[in-house]
């Protein structure tokens, strides 16, 4: 794993066994600070059978509301898989968030091997994200599959 994501996790399992109140937000508020190419962090919780924005950080989104099978966030709903997308421009079923956004991963939050929840990240760079950044990123959804 890389320095920077060993790091980050780090700091992001102090704040699980503090567990605040508003944990869901200082994970996004972390991820964005400390991984440089995270440009837009947030979850989406499975409500009535959709998908409804959770804490975010970055700019505003008026993807509120997303229908399963729907963009990237609704096919790893819909899939419960991790998505990466390096090109958002190459993808048919993309739901775009503003002109600067140039790829996207979306990772699946699972409890009792049911779908519950997902962490979605925007970057501004093209291709930035690795295999170090779905497996960083799926520990992170584990360790909080029962705050949702």
């Amino acid at each position: 794993m890389k320095t920077e994501f060993k790091a980050c996790l780090d700091t992001i399992k102090k704040l699980v066994d503090e567990n605040p109140n508003d944990l869901l937000f200082q994970i996004c508020q972390t991820l964005k600070e400390q991984v440089y190419h995270y440009d837009w962090v947030g979850f989406y919780v499975l409500e009535n059978g959709g998908l409804v924005l959770g804490p975010y950080v970055g700019k505003p989104t008026e993807h509120t509301h997303i229908a399963i099978g729907k963009g990237i966030c609704g096919q790893v709903a819909e899939r419960e898989e991790t998505m990466i997308v390096q090109d958002v421009t190459q993808v048919e079923n993309y739901i775009s968030c503003g002109l600067d956004v140039q790829s996207e991963i979306v990772v699946p939050v699972m409890r009792n091997g049911r779908f519950v929840a997902e962490l979605d990240i925007d970057s501004h760079s093209p291709a930035p994200f690795t295999k170090d950044d779905q497996t960083f990123l799926e520990e992170i959804c584990q360790l909080i599959n029962d705050k949702f």
